[in-house]
């Protein structure tokens, strides 16, 4: 079987590269011809563990390429993938050009039977679009279909999510198709994965009511931790009783900053308006948006208290990714939280693994970078881990200590003991203890 991956951004390089591990020949098109280039290099544009060996592995052995030409590609394959950027409006809504685009091109180049397989997020209707666009334009009368198939990678963990995932939702209006994206996931069927086959509109819907209730628990852990802080409870001893009723489950109770990413935020935006172009108003996922908008202001309100004025201030952040194992750096707590700081006069030092390339494109000239966490709290008046790293796990505390211009430490991910913190002798605060 031949594919076609249009998009060569996070998940169609990981998606071409996964496939190809099947024994699939995977060809992988973006129109950007130096990004092309790099990856025919094996120069990988993105963080992701794993991901390097696999492309290297499948161009080495000739299943997967990549290549600006998108006709021919299209023309020489069976499958097709859309796999280009769905970004955020300024309202909320989500923009479509890039698949209107890709499908115009794809009918223009049908020149058989095709399935044409939506891989971006898209809104409910998507599917109807690009069926619409695909049979008014095509050049001559082949026969074609569409379908959904939603990707749930976590960036850090792709290839393994992709590898072993907790279902394959398929969704189409045809059994060809359907039978024919089955046996492309033939290797995963055979490890009795999950496969929920439904119609378009459902698929595309799972993919953000999926999102949309991990943001949900996010930001419900979130405001129990803001309440435990006033009540002087432990949010992580509720967090733990919560996870162990199996209706609830322990993950994404974790207090933090809020989610971010390129996924949590867009999505639960854009089924806001979903839902708003339905004649229905979502109040819950809006309060969810709300709630992790002022999370990032409440952590700015809890440094202040634990350094007092900021002005004049130095401030260390361990961790500018909206997660570890990634160098996005897209809506993350840290950045926001770094521009607020810097807003009211504190002077930045930081340190992430991977993000300070990306955090250094969107954050002001004054921030400084460094090679590590303890070049980092060098003359700090405070330390604050922003980003759970597992290098950040298990700093030396004393020399930290011995660091920091004063002993402050404010733990965003609570890493650490707070009794453990305070008997050294440093002023710790984390979010909900």
């Amino acid at each position: 079987m031949h594919v076609c991956i249009v998009g060569t951004g996070y998940v169609g390089l990981v998606t071409g590269a996964c496939f190809a591990d099947f024994g699939v020949d995977v060809v992988c098109v973006d129109k950007d011809a130096e990004k092309i280039k790099r990856l025919i290099d094996g120069e990988i544009p993105i963080y992701e563990p794993g991901l390097k060996e696999l492309v290297d592995k499948n161009l080495r052995e000739g299943r997967l390429s990549f290549t600006t030409d998108i006709g021919g590609s299209i023309r020489s394959s069976l499958v097709v993938f859309i796999a280009v950027g769905t970004p955020p409006r300024g309202d909320g809504s989500t923009d479509l050009r890039y698949v209107e685009e890709v499908s115009r091109t794809i009918a223009s180049n049908l020149n058989g039977y095709k399935v044409i397989v939506t891989k971006s997020t898209v809104p409910v209707g998507t599917g109807r679009l690009i069926e619409k666009i695909v049979r008014e334009e095509r050049k001559e009368e082949h026969l074609f279909d569409v379908a959904s198939n939603p990707e749930f990678l976590r960036e850090g963990s792709a290839v393994e999510d992709f590898m072993r995932p907790d279902r394959i939702v398929i969704g189409a209006r045809n059994e060809q198709a359907v039978a024919i994206l089955k046996d492309l996931y033939s290797p995963l069927y055979l490890r009795d994965t999950p496969f929920v086959v439904t119609d378009i509109e459902t698929a595309e819907i799972i993919k953000y009511a999926s999102n949309a209730f991990l943001a949900t628990k996010i930001s419900f852990i979130n405001e129990i931790a803001n309440l435990c802080e006033r009540a002087g409870a432990d949010v992580h001893t509720v967090a733990k009783a919560m996870g162990l009723d199996r209706r609830i489950g322990p993950k994404f109770l974790h207090p933090g900053p809020g989610y971010g990413g390129s996924c949590l935020p867009k999505d639960t935006m854009a089924l806001a308006d979903i839902a708003g172009k339905l004649d229905y108003r979502f109040r819950l996922m809006e309060a969810v948006i709300d709630v992790n908008r002022e999370q990032r202001n409440l952590m700015v309100a809890k440094i202040r208290r634990s350094v007092g004025e900021l002005d004049g201030t130095t401030i260390g952040l361990l961790g500018l990714t909206f997660k570890p194992n990634t160098d996005d750096i897209r809506e993350s707590p840290a950045v926001d939280i770094a521009m607020s700081l810097i807003k009211e006069n504190a002077r930045i030092k930081a340190f992430d693994p991977a993000g300070m390339e990306n955090a250094s494109r969107v954050l002001p000239e004054t921030v400084t970078y460094c090679k590590d966490a303890y070049d980092v709290a060098e003359g700090c008046d405070c330390l604050v881990i922003a980003t759970e790293w597992n290098q950040f796990r298990k700093l030396d505390m004393d020399r930290i200590k011995g660091l920091l211009r004063r002993p402050v430490v404010v733990d965003l991910r609570n890493i650490y003991d707070p009794n453990r913190m305070r008997e050294m002798g440093f002023d710790y605060a984390s979010v909900g203890r």
